[in-house]
């Protein structure tokens, strides 16, 4: 209990506040100290404010602080975990060592006087004292660590723990044989220890060992400002960049229509020219819209040269160059080095039921896009079989069947329910159309992978496949598609990098996810 009393002098004026406090202590302020404290609390009131400012920022400085201790303690973590390692493969290196000395003193070397074994034995004890020395230092007199389990042969303190790691290569091919397409550059192991630290997924760079000379212009047909853009793009790679020029045939009598300086323009005769063109041209542009790259990939049935895409279509999925600056552009290409993105096919056989063997085919069809097996005009169900490397997959019941490439995953797929996938991912798109089961889900299986699609013989209708839109093919009952990744791809060069230009044309071809942001003013967690 507290309690104040005033105490007044014998003139009447109050001098001392006295606080009694029922323990027996008492202490007194004079007046004069209390107004002058209360002055000093009333000006600490009015820079609150300031201080609070001041605390904040005191609070972010000892936030980056700590932060930055952390790093720090992390790095001296990584440091001392890596001298760790090393005084292991030193102490590994030196019990190895020793070993090969005691085989050889014990009649496994070539050692045939005596002063030659004693000339080793300084050498063997000075190595033992340091392995010895080095293992109490790992792990102490007593206990395993790792240099029990890596060392050769078995622990004679532990016979139970396995010494030797097996080694091993890996090998890639179809189904474990040996012919298949090899990768070299996608899984690398060290020791035994598989990584995928160097995988080919990683950008790509095209870097000219020697001046491009031949350039091959592909355009969009019946297109008055393509026309006007390609016969402007002629007459700039002649004057001022010094390029042979081909074009197709119907592009060289319309250049020739207007004036007869184009004719120095290239073009080819029949297709067996058309098969040499790889031999002939460093580049290949197109003036269009993902159609004429289309068409460009279906002329190279092998190597395709790369390919500079130019916008003059309505979506551009695979067109990522503006026509307006394609002087700026095409300068920067032709001296290099450019980013591409390769671009995998799909390439597909037909069998019949009456043919002789697996060798008695139709094709190949080379794909960019997708391969679509549908029932046509027919008013019945598809019914197809459908194998991968010769194991059943499923039954497709439904409109049909896509088989698409990942460049195509934007196209025909997308529309039935596949989904986007970044054009650089190696693999097939399994989509179904309007399948009979609301369980028929896509898939996306691995590119090593061969597809047979057949036509069973209690079918009620018949199947059309298409490929790429074009090349319609009828099939009927015991007739089947075999499907599986071309070997040469079709390298597209990309404005920015592959991975930009993907979301790109996502964001401004198909609007993906684009909506109104949420109103930042209603309701708010407290």
């Amino acid at each position: 209990m507290y309690h104040s009393e005033l105490t007044s002098n014998s003139n009447g004026n109050s001098s001392v506040s006295s606080l009694h406090i029922e323990n027996g202590y008492m202490d007194t302020i004079p007046l004069m100290d209390s107004e002058k404290v209360m002055k000093d609390f009333l000006q600490q009131q009015s820079v609150k404010g300031v201080d609070e400012h001041l605390i904040e920022f005191s609070e972010a400085l000892r936030t980056v602080a700590k932060a930055l201790r952390q790093v720090a303690e992390g790095k001296a973590s990584a440091q001392a975990e890596a001298a760790e390692w090393k005084r292991k493969y030193e102490l590994e290196r030196a019990r190895n060592l020793l070993k090969e000395h005691e085989e050889l003193s014990s009649g496994g070397g070539h050692f045939d006087t005596k002063s030659e074994k004693e000339g080793n034995i300084p050498i063997q004890n000075e190595m033992r004292n340091l392995v010895t020395d080095q293992s109490e230092r790992c792990c102490g007199k007593h206990g395993i660590c790792s240099h029990e389990v890596l060392k050769h042969g078995v622990s004679e303190s532990n016979p139970m723990v396995i010494a030797k790691k097996a080694s091993f290569k890996l090998q890639w091919g179809s189904n474990g044989q040996k012919n298949g397409q090899h990768k070299h550059d996608i899984v690398s192991f060290e020791r035994g220890n598989i990584t995928t630290e160097g995988r080919s997924s990683k950008q790509i760079f095209l870097k000219w060992e020697s001046q491009p000379q031949t350039l091959l212009i592909l355009t969009k047909p019946n297109s008055t400002s393509v026309r006007v853009l390609c016969a402007e793009m002629v007459r700039w790679l002649k004057d001022q960049k010094k390029i042979n020029v081909y074009v197709e045939p119907r592009v060289r009598t319309e250049l020739l229509s207007e004036s007869s300086y184009f004719n120095f323009v290239q073009t080819w005769k029949d297709d067996e020219e058309v098969l040499l063109l790889h031999m002939k041209t460093d580049l290949v542009v197109t003036l269009g819209g993902d159609g004429t790259v289309l068409w460009a990939a279906s002329m190279f049935k092998g190597p395709v040269p790369p390919v500079v895409p130019f916008s003059l279509g309505s979506l551009g999925f695979m067109t990522p160059f503006h026509s307006e600056h394609y002087r700026e552009y095409l300068d920067a290409i032709l001296k290099g080095p450019i980013s591409i993105t390769l671009r995998h096919r799909l390439q597909c056989y037909v069998i019949r039921d009456s043919a002789k063997d697996e060798l008695d085919t139709e094709g190949p069809f080379i794909v960019l896009n997708e391969i679509t097996i549908d029932r046509g005009i027919s008013s019945f169900l598809t019914n197809l079989e459908c194998y991968c490397d010769n194991s059943f997959v499923t039954l497709v019941q439904g409109d049909g069947l896509i088989l698409s490439t990942t460049s195509g995953s934007t196209a025909y797929s997308l529309a039935a329910g596949g989904s986007m996938v970044h054009p650089q991912v190696p693999g097939i798109l399994f989509t179904p159309i309007c399948p009979h089961s609301l369980s028929f889900r896509p898939l996306i299986l691995p590119e090593y992978a061969t597809l047979r699609v057949q036509v069973p013989f209690n079918s009620r209708g018949l199947t059309w496949a298409s490929f790429d839109g074009k090349d319609r093919k009828q099939l009927g009952p015991g007739d089947a598609l075999v499907c599986s990744m071309a070997p040469w791809p079709v390298p597209t060069a990309c404005q920015l990098d592959s991975t930009r230009d993907f979301l790109h044309s996502i964001h401004d071809g198909l609007h993906w996810n684009l909506r109104k942001t949420q109103s930042f003013d209603g309701p708010q967690d407290s």
